[in-house]
């Protein structure tokens, strides 16, 4: 894992009020909550696994907008990478007040023992990776700290060939009411957002027009979401309007479930 930051310029907490991690944060959804977080005051570390490209776009867009942003790569899937991760973070900025769980994947795979290869990678990722960083979060943050997870509003719906993607975002929900217990006392809120479909690569990969156009008739809105309406939510739960609520999971689906 190797972080891309220079020490020189890192700062401390006298001069870097509050400080928010973001996984997955090198496009979609990730990065639209990154820099939403960056534009709210939060110097951001934007994580990514292996976009080096895009992940230096969304520090440079923070930074162009007159926030302050790094780039850390590193598999949250790999508990070396996120030890890692949290400890360049903190030594970029000094502190951590907020942890975005946004990484994830989702291939399209029915429940069969062919699809294996796509649960196993999926649960890597997306529950295994959320075990991990909720894990380093509660280790790092203190008074006041919020950790925030992406789940998805898709959980209600059991489409066809989702099952490996819904079984580890509803690990993921259970994960987060767990540690809001485990966290009992610290002053730390635990919550989830669980979006409706948004329109991202993530999203539009392997799906037809037919089956986009279908998707996106389901909400009474009859839109898909931006990854700036998942932001707005998580901007709320980062910030202090979001102080009481706890062990929730939000559904920013446009009333898609």
């Amino acid at each position: 894992m190797s972080p891309s930051f220079d020490p020189e310029h890192s700062m401390n907490a006298n001069t870097t009020p509050k400080v928010a991690i973001v996984t997955g944060g090198s496009r979609g959804i990730g990065r639209a909550i990154a820099q939403r977080l960056a534009a709210d005051g939060f110097a951001v570390a934007v994580n990514y696994v292996g976009n080096a490209a895009k992940a230096h776009e969304t520090v440079a867009a923070i930074e162009a907008a007159n926030g302050k942003a790094i780039a850390i790569q590193g598999d949250v899937g790999n508990p070396a990478d996120v030890a890692a991760l949290f400890e360049d973070a903190k030594q970029a900025f000094g502190r951590i007040d907020v942890v975005v769980n946004s990484a994830g994947v989702m291939p399209m795979a029915p429940i069969n023992e062919a699809s294996l290869p796509d649960f196993d990678k999926v649960i890597a990722t997306n529950l295994r990776g959320a075990f991990l960083v909720l894990g380093q979060a509660a280790e790092h943050l203190g008074e006041g700290g919020r950790i925030i997870a992406l789940s998805t509003s898709v959980i209600a719906k059991s489409f066809p060939s989702y099952g490996p993607y819904i079984a580890s975002k509803a690990g993921v929900e259970g994960l987060v009411h767990v540690l809001a217990n485990e966290l009992r006392g610290r002053g730390i809120t635990v919550n989830a957002v669980a979006p409706g479909p948004v329109g991202t690569d993530l999203f539009f990969n392997g799906k037809t027009p037919e089956q986009i156009d279908q998707i996106t008739k389901l909400a009474p809105l009859q839109r898909l979401g931006t990854p700036e309406d998942i932001a707005s939510v998580v901007s709320f739960l980062a910030g202090p309007d979001g102080a009481w609520v706890n062990s929730q999971v939000l559904r920013a689906n446009g009333g898609f479930a």
